[in-house]
C-alpha cells in the first residue's frame, strides 16, 4: 500500500507560498509519511524536473503533472509517464495560455527554482489565467501523451467541472474524479449518485508546506512506478486505489 498526494503546488504557482519549494516539498512528504506525490502547478511544468531531482536520494516518487484551466475557468489534473512527455506537454501549455502579464504584487510571485532554492527562471504571464483550449480538447492532449487525465476538486463551488458546466461532458476521456479535502467519499457520492460508480481519488490540493498530505489515497501496487500506477486506473488491473478512510 503507498500513500499519494498528487496535487501539490510548488512556488511556480502565483498562489503558492515562496516556501514550497522543491526541496522544502520533497523533505516534508517524505516526513509526512507519503510514498508519492505529484507536482501540479498551474499552467506550468518547469518546477516538475527538480523536484524529481531531489526526490531520486529518497523513496519518494514524483508523478510529473500540471494543473490546467480550460477556458471554460475549469481545473483539471493530467499525470505524465515521463520527462519528453512532460516537455511536449509544456510547449503546448506555452502556445495556449492567455497573454495576460503577472503582477506579483496581486497574484504572487511564479518562480522556477533549482534543487539550492536559487530562483532560475520567472514567468511573466499570469498562470492562473485560462487556457485558449476547451476542456475536451485539454484531456485528448494529457491521453494523446500516455497519460492519466482527472477533473480537478470536483466537489468545489468554483472552478470545478460540475460548478462551471453543471455537469460531465458526454463523451470527455477522463480516467478518475478529484476531490477536495472539504468533504468524504460518502458524502458526495449522497449528493452525487449518478457520479457513485466512478474512480475518485482525493489530494491536498497543498500550496503551504503544512497542508501536504493533509489527504491522501491509498494505492495497492505491486511496485512503486508509472506503469503499476497508470495500470490502477483500469478496471481489469490487478492494481487499484482507494480513499483514505
Amino acid at each position: 500500500m503507498f500513500k499519494a498526494d498528487l496535487h501539490i503546488h510548488t512556488c511556480l504557482s502565483p498562489c503558492g507560498d515562496l516556501d514550497m519549494s522543491p526541496r522544502n516539498i520533497v523533505r516534508q512528504a517524505v516526513e509526512s509519511g507519503l510514498d508519492m506525490i505529484a507536482i501540479t502547478d498551474h499552467n506550468s511544468t518547469r518546477n516538475v524536473k527538480t523536484c524529481m531531482e531531489i526526490a531520486e536520494n529518497t523513496n519518494l516518487f514524483v508523478i510529473p503533472g500540471c494543473e490546467m484551466t480550460s477556458e471554460e475557468e475549469v481545473h483539471c489534473l493530467g499525470y505524465f509517464p515521463d520527462i519528453n512527455s512532460l516537455d511536449i506537454f509544456q510547449s503546448y501549455l506555452d502556445t495556449h495560455l492567455t497573454d495576460i502579464e503577472n503582477n506579483p504584487a496581486k497574484f504572487g510571485f511564479q518562480v522556477a527554482v533549482d534543487k539550492f532554492d536559487t530562483i532560475n527562471y520567472e514567468e511573466s504571464r499570469l498562470l492562473v489565467a485560462a487556457l485558449k483550449q476547451p476542456l475536451e480538447a485539454i484531456a485528448e492532449q494529457v491521453i494523446e501523451l500516455g497519460g492519466i487525465f482527472v477533473p480537478a476538486h470536483i466537489d468545489k463551488t468554483k472552478n470545478s467541472v460540475i460548478s462551471q458546466l453543471g455537469f460531465l461532458p458526454y463523451g470527455l476521456n477522463y480516467n478518475a474524479l478529484e476531490l477536495s479535502p472539504n468533504t468524504c467519499l460518502s458524502t458526495y457520492k449522497s449528493i452525487r449518485p449518478e457520479l457513485a460508480s466512478h474512480f475518485f481519488i482525493q489530494s491536498s490540493d497543498a500550496h503551504f508546506l503544512n497542508d501536504i498530505a493533509k489527504v491522501h489515497t491509498k494505492f495497492y501496487m505491486h511496485s512503486l512506478d508509472w506503469e503499476n500506477f497508470s495500470a490502477a486506473f483500469r478496471i481489469d488491473s490487478e492494481n487499484y486505489f482507494e480513499l483514505n478512510g
